[in-house]
């Protein structure tokens, strides 16, 4: 893996790509079972690679630890859900794979700058008029004009 300190010196080695497809079969399986209890060792063991070393190796090709990365794509989840599903912040946490909402709105907060509720509010300011489904099934030519 190459670090910054090689990328500064001009020394870096070009990647092992046995190793980025280990740790991409890491990646995939938390792309595809984000919303999930997932344990570090069993993501680890999936890329064949103990807890610590998978880490390291992980935090080297991708620049941030798995947890950083996973909680990061769960807050991204939230926040389509907060945009456009009529749930609650706590079924929403819990959707997303959060098992507290104090832990799910202070790394929300950390992330995109404001609580849940703020975001969601802002959100619905700053959208567009929905358009009614009348007028998009008429542009489609959803009805017939016989």
């Amino acid at each position: 893996m190459v670090t910054t300190a090689e990328r500064a010196r001009g020394t870096a080695k070009t990647p092992d790509l046995a190793v980025l497809r280990r740790l991409r079969l890491a990646k995939d399986l938390m792309d595809r079972d984000w919303s999930e209890p997932l344990n570090l060792d069993a993501v680890a063991a999936h890329a064949g690679y103990s807890r610590y070393h998978f880490v390291r190796r992980f935090r080297d090709a991708y620049g941030e630890t798995p947890g950083l990365y996973l909680t990061r794509r769960r807050i991204e989840r939230a926040q389509d859900l907060l945009r456009s599903a009529n749930l609650t912040v706590t079924e929403i946490c819990m959707l997303v794979g959060f098992t507290s909402l104090g832990t799910f709105c202070t790394r929300f907060r950390r992330q995109v700058g404001m609580t849940p509720s703020e975001f969601r509010a802002h959100a619905h300011r700053s959208a567009p008029a929905p358009i009614p489904g009348c007028f998009v099934l008429l542009w489609a030519g959803g009805f017939r004009t016989d």
